[in-house]
């Protein structure tokens, strides 16, 4: 399968610099898979898809102060931090590259500094950080990592957090999630939805482009995840019981299908997963529903939905997502990280 067949036109006024004020007033396209119809929400009428005894699966990640910018020796330079090796090593991706070579050690400023470790297969580095108190130094003079794509925005930090955010690991919002506010949580928890949490720390594995002209020679880059034994416990009396697993965001669905054993059920679990999911590739197990956001173009996210929807029987999966784009376009629909939603089911 070639990675072309993933593209779409998006032209620039579609992408969204702001999030819905307030979050729940986004807009929300609904697949409906059985009889292929779709239907326009706002994200607050989710609550008339979901059922009593559904489990709803959300990523309680947080975000990190991620982007480290300074100048050193007259050139502005940028540490994007990934994941935390140990306690002073992080992984990173650096600019430029060529300052960062092995054995140099490079200053920030006068209370922190990094000496260059290694170079890591995907071209980033192994930084060593100096200092007294790294940890509160790096929080200091690091900026949220939104992502290129927003240019213009007056959106306070908080906006690119998920309202239930509370494990900090991430270098990008699990973006699905931040439609939800929590009044709208304590409405669904009252009407029987089974609330779940799980964590998985977003790094590489989920935004990093898809480079290989074939979707096969692409290398997922692995992230840290865990499901607790509550969670998976819950999650099995929802399935033994007939609710859905409905997972919000692609980064909830790498949890879930890398936990789900086909004899035990979901297993409780800690690690790092690269799990890799694109059509003609996967045995969806674990999500019956998908609460998404809108894609970039030839995306390791874009594949898995499509993945989804070969799952749900529908034929022609890709075509029929980018025909989904092209009716969210019609629609004047926002996308991206601070764009509307689409719930499959």
């Amino acid at each position: 399968m070639r990675t072309q067949d993933f593209n779409y036109y998006l032209p620039e006024q579609y992408i969204a610099q702001n999030p819905a004020t307030p979050r729940d007033s986004s807009r929300l396209l609904v697949f409906d898979t059985e009889k292929d119809t779709v239907s326009h929400f706002r994200f607050r009428d989710i609550s008339k898809f979901l059922h009593k005894n559904d489990a709803l699966v959300l990523n309680e990640s947080k975000v990190i102060p991620a982007r480290i910018l300074f100048d050193y020796k007259g050139k502005e330079c940028e540490i994007f931090i990934l994941k935390k090796v140990n306690k002073v090593c992080f992984e990173c991706l650096v600019r430029p590259g060529k300052i960062f070579k092995v054995g140099v050690e490079v200053r920030i400023n006068a209370n922190l500094s990094i000496t260059v470790d290694s170079i890591t297969e995907f071209g980033g580095r192994i930084l060593e950080f100096h200092g007294r108190n790294v940890v509160s130094e790096i929080r200091k003079l690091g900026h949220m990592p939104l992502p290129p794509y927003i240019k213009n925005t007056s959106a306070k930090d908080v906006r690119y957090q998920t309202v239930y955010a509370s494990k900090e690991g991430s270098v990008a919002a699990p973006t699905a999630g931040l439609h939800f506010t929590k009044g709208l949580l304590h409405d669904l928890k009252d009407n029987g939805v089974d609330i779940e949490k799980v964590i998985l720390h977003v790094g590489l594995g989920t935004f990093m482009p898809v480079k290989s002209d074939i979707i096969e020679d692409h290398k997922m880059h692995s992230e840290f995840f865990v499901i607790s034994k509550r969670t998976a416990d819950n999650l099995n009396s929802v399935r033994s019981n007939g609710g859905r697993v409905i997972a919000v965001g692609t980064t909830s669905v790498r949890v879930l299908e890398s936990t789900y054993d086909s004899k035990k059920g979901f297993v409780s679990k800690s690690g790092d997963t690269d799990i890799f999911i694109y059509p003609g590739h996967h045995k969806w197990q674990a999500v019956d529903a998908l609460v998404t956001n809108f894609h970039l173009p030839k995306s390791t996210l874009l594949m898995l939905v499509s993945s989804f929807l070969e799952n749900k029987g529908v034929k022609n999966p890709t075509e029929k997502l980018l025909e989904l784009y092209e009716i969210a376009k019609e629609n004047k629909y926002r996308f991206y990280s601070f764009g509307d939603a689409v719930f499959i089911y």
